[in-house]
């Protein structure tokens, strides 16, 4: 294979008459698509099957609240469930409908129910070879967190393995700052083993999920913590000598350490609302995030008071000077830029709401925006299609900079920007691409 202390804290639309007197006099209506995602945010042309594997992780060093103080660690198996994610065969059943249980602290348990579009137990489909994606979700978060996404990818022809990394759940105070300290330690070592068994699975097994994955050819995406984790694997090595890993005891940060000598195999990354970069909290060094050499997404948003879009993400994005990089802002947006767009009950609790939704933005329309951006830059990165280049170098940095001419009364009917339209940003239709900036550096810069 190739390769390479915790801070808590126009003329417009004027009467339905005067827009219906337009259309009469300039009848020029586009075919158009329906419905607002842009282009590549549509679903693919692969049904999606969906299973839930267990992954044991010999040999892996946790420590108890007391341990933070002594040093102390002790050896465990650790089992930790991936949800996969595939392109299938056709099934005769009801797309899946997942559920998970949200446990804040000092709150009684609030389920949640959502519809997917994956099929539970689908066979694979029998031919084809597709990348692999590792997809890492956040602090307490969970595997079917960003099932949205990993559809979007697998309808597109890749297979997704989605871990949930088994956060200690909150109590309290020392909860929290225990569970802290051991995802600190582990978020990385679970992307990086949880990869290597797939891959091994991906060499013993013919035909099924693990068949179908090209292993020279994987991608990882991580949201906050599993994006603090995600550029570590991906070849930028921690600064341990951060008061950020004071909490954690030396040996439990030593296998971390170990591992980043490893080429871990990754060939893109792609971070939402990546931790760690903040001044007050920041692991890596400048140097550190240098020795990334392959192509990086980051997606923040830029009013993000969790990982400070100003001060920390942007900063990670300053420093990956060995590689070529782009950075999507929402603008407006705080951290929670990513995820799957939920219906919460009447009267659920605000703290419960707050950890999902984005206060200005609508999540359906995040999801959208991300799934068109995240398949350009998996296309251009794994599959080596140049083409998906228009969509991530946008020819304005602030999307409502861009402009597409059109006559007077021409009704676009939803019509997508296309290569007649260079000004504008691609994929997106006419007077939607908003609120958006996308940064972009070469390595060097």
């Amino acid at each position: 294979m190739k390769k390479r202390h915790i801070a808590l804290a126009a003329l417009a639309f004027v009467g339905i008459g005067g827009a219906t007197a337009a259309y009469v006099a300039a009848p020029n209506v586009h075919e158009g698509t329906p419905g607002e995602a842009p282009e590549l945010g549509r679903a693919g042309d692969y049904a999606v099957g969906t299973q839930e594997m267990t992954f044991a992780m010999p040999d892996r060093l946790t420590f108890g609240k007391l341990d933070m103080a002594t040093g102390g660690t002790q050896s465990v198996t650790r089992e930790l469930q991936v949800r996969m994610y595939y392109p299938a065969a056709a099934i005769d059943a009801e797309p899946i409908t997942y559920t998970h249980t949200m446990e804040p602290p000092d709150m009684e348990p609030i389920t949640l129910q959502y519809s997917g579009r994956a099929y539970t137990g689908a066979a694979a489909i029998e031919e084809g070879q597709f990348p692999l994606v590792i997809m890492s979700h956040g602090f307490n978060g969970w595997n079917t967190q960003f099932s949205n996404l990993a559809e979007h990818i697998a309808s597109r022809g890749y297979v997704v393995a989605s871990i949930d990394h088994a956060d200690m759940k909150l109590e309290g105070a020392t909860d929290f700052i225990h569970s802290f300290a051991t995802v600190l330690a582990s978020r990385s070592l679970d992307q990086r083993q949880v990869l290597a068994q797939v891959l091994e699975r991906n060499g013993t097994e013919d035909g099924g999920i693990f068949g179908l994955i090209n292993p020279e050819k994987v991608g990882l995406i991580g949201y906050s913590m599993g994006g603090y984790g995600a550029l570590a694997t991906a070849g930028g090595d921690y600064d341990y000598d951060s008061s950020t890993f004071d909490a954690v005891p030396s040996d439990a940060m030593a296998p971390v350490g170990a591992a980043a000598s490893v080429d871990a195999g990754i060939d893109a990354v792609a971070v939402f609302a990546p931790w760690g970069g903040q001044p007050d909290n920041r692991v890596w060094s400048a140097e550190g995030l240098a020795e990334i050499s392959i192509p990086v997404l980051i997606v923040s948003g830029g009013e993000d008071d969790v990982a400070n879009h100003s001060a920390g993400v942007s900063w990670i994005f300053d420093q990956l000077t060995g590689t070529d990089r782009h950075m999507l802002v929402f603008r407006d947006a705080r951290h929670n830029i990513v995820g799957n767009a939920l219906d919460f009950e009447e009267g659920a609790p605000f703290r419960a709401i707050e950890f999902m939704n984005e206060p200005v933005w609508r999540q359906d329309r995040i999801n959208a925006i991300n799934q068109h951006f995240v398949a350009a830059f998996l296309d251009r990165s794994l599959k080596d299609n140049e083409a998906m280049a228009s969509y991530l170098n946008v020819p304005t940095v602030n999307a409502n900079d861009g402009t597409w001419d059109v006559s007077f009364g021409e009704q676009l009917n939803g019509t997508m920007a296309g290569e007649e339209e260079p000004n504008h940003w691609r994929g997106f239709q006419r007077r939607w691409a908003l609120g958006l900036e996308m940064h972009r550096k070469s390595a060097g810069e």
